[in-house]
C-alpha cells in the first residue's frame, strides 16, 4: 500500500537518512534517463515490520517517456541484529542476485540500501488463496529451496529458537516472562526437536519468512519473485511450508495488522494442492505417501513457526518502534502453540 498525498510525500523525503539521500543523487546523476537528480520523490510503503521501505522516483528525462526512474530504499529497523547478521544477509542478497533471483544492489548507506524496483506487483492476502497462484508460488518455493547458496548447509532453526529466547528472557520484565512461560521454553523447544528429528528431514536453502508482502508476481507472464532474505538459511523445508501455511493467517495491511485469523489456515485440501504442486515441480508425479509424509512433517513444524515469531513479537516490542503491535502478535502465536500442541506432537515435554 503506497501513500500519495503530497504532504505525505514531502515528509518520507525528510525522513530517509541523509546518507541515503545523497547515494540516491550520486546513483541519479549516472543515469541517462533522469533529468534532474535532485527531483527526488520519495513515498513510504506500509507493511513492513522490521524494516522502513520507500520507493524513490525521479522524472523521466524526456516527456514522451510514461514513467521516471524508480528504486527501492531500505532503511534497517532498531535492533534487528539480534535477529540476524546483516552481513550474512547482504551476501545473500548479492548472492541471489547473481542467481537472477530478486532485485539488484546499487548501493549502500550505513543503516540501509538502495535495490533495484522490481516492476511487479506485490501479493495480497487474499492472493495466497488464488489456487493458480498457491501453485506458482509452490514451484517456485521448491526452485528456491534448491538453490545452492554460499554459507553452512547445516539446520539453524534450533538454534535460532534458543538465542532468541534466550534474548527474550534478558529483554523481559518478570511478568512478561511468567506470561509467555520463557523459563520453561527451552523444554518446549527440546521435546520439539526430538520429535522432529524422528522425521525424514529434507533440508533445503530456505526463506523462513513467506508472507505474501515477500512475493512479487508479474502479472503479464506470472513470473514470481521472492524478496527480503533476511531469516533466509539452510533447514527442513517442511518448516519454510509450514511457516508459509501460517502466514495465511495474517493480512498486514488491514487496520489491525497484528491480527491473524486462523480459519483462514489452509484446509486438508489446500494443504494437499500445495504439497502436490511443490513435489511434482521437479517433473516426477509423488505417490500418495509421499504427499502425505509431507504435509505430516509440515504440520509439526506449524509448532517451530508458532515459536519462532512468538520470541519474534516479544524481541520485536522492545527494539523496535515501528508502529505494530508486537506483544499482540506474540501472545496469537503462542496461544496457537499451546492449543495445536496435543493434537500434533506424540512425545511429552522434557521436565
Amino acid at each position: 500500500m503506497v501513500a500519495s498525498e503530497t504532504s505525505q510525500k514531502a515528509a518520507a523525503g525528510s525522513s530517509i537518512p541523509e546518507e541515503a539521500r545523497r547515494l540516491l543523487h550520486e546513483l541519479a546523476a549516472g543515469w541517462g534517463d533522469v533529468a534532474d537528480c535532485r527531483a527526488l520523490e520519495v513515498v513510504p510503503l506500509k507493511g513492513a515490520m522490521t524494516n522502513e521501505v520507500y520507493q524513490a522516483r525521479w522524472p523521466p528525462a524526456a516527456e514522451a517517456e510514461a514513467a521516471g526512474r524508480r528504486v527501492l530504499v531500505r532503511v534497517y529497523g532498531e535492533g534487528v541484529e539480534v535477529f540476524f547478521d546483516r552481513e550474512a544477509e547482504v551476501r545473500t542478497f548479492e548472492s541471489m542476485s547473481r542467481h537472477g533471483h530478486g532485485p539488484r544492489l546499487l548501493g549502500r548507506f550505513p543503516n540501509g540500501r538502495v535495490e533495484e524496483f522490481i516492476h511487479a506487483r506485490t501479493l495480497s492476502a487474499v492472493d495466497l488463496r488464488d489456487p493458480e497462484i498457491s501453485a506458482i508460488i509452490a514451484s517456485k518455493l521448491r526452485e528456491f529451496h534448491n538453490l545452492d547458496m554460499p554459507g553452512p548447509k547445516s539446520v539453524l532453526i534450533w538454534d535460532r529458537l534458543r538465542n532468541w529466547l534466550k534474548t527474550a528472557k534478558n529483554l523481559c520484565p518478570s511478568d512478561e516472562a511468567k506470561e509467555f512461560c520463557l523459563d520453561s521454553m527451552e523444554n518446549e523447544i527440546t521435546a520439539l526437536e526430538n520429535e522432529l528429528s524422528e522425521d525424514y528431514q529434507c533440508v533445503g536453502f530456505c526463506h523462513n519468512d513467506l508472507q505474501y508482502g515477500n512475493i512479487m508476481i508479474d502479472e503479464e507472464t506470472k513470473l514470481l519473485t521472492i524478496i527480503d532474505y533476511e531469516y533466509a538459511s539452510f533447514g527442513p523445508v517442511a518448516y519454510d511450508i509450514a511457516n508459509h501455511f501460517c502466514e495465511m493467517a495474517a493480512d498486514y495491511h488491514s487496520e489491525k495488522p497484528h491480527i491473524l485469523d486462523y480459519t483462514k489456515y489452509p484446509d486438508t485440501d489446500e494443504q494437499k494442492q500445495f504439497v502436490q504442486s511443490y513435489l511434482s515441480s521437479s517433473g516426477e508425479e509423488p505417490d500418495a505417501e509421499k504427499v502425505n509424509n509431507l504435509i505430516k512433517s509440515t504440520e509439526k513444524y506449524t509448532l517451530a513457526s508458532h515459536l519462532i515469531w512468538g520470541l519474534w513479537g516479544i524481541i520485536s516490542e522492545h527494539v523496535n518502534d515501528i508502529d505494530f503491535d508486537y506483544m499482540g502478535y506474540a501472545r496469537q502465536r503462542f496461544e496457537q502453540y499451546w492449543l495445536k500442541k496435543p493434537a500434533i506432537l506424540t512425545c511429552q515435554v522434557v521436565e
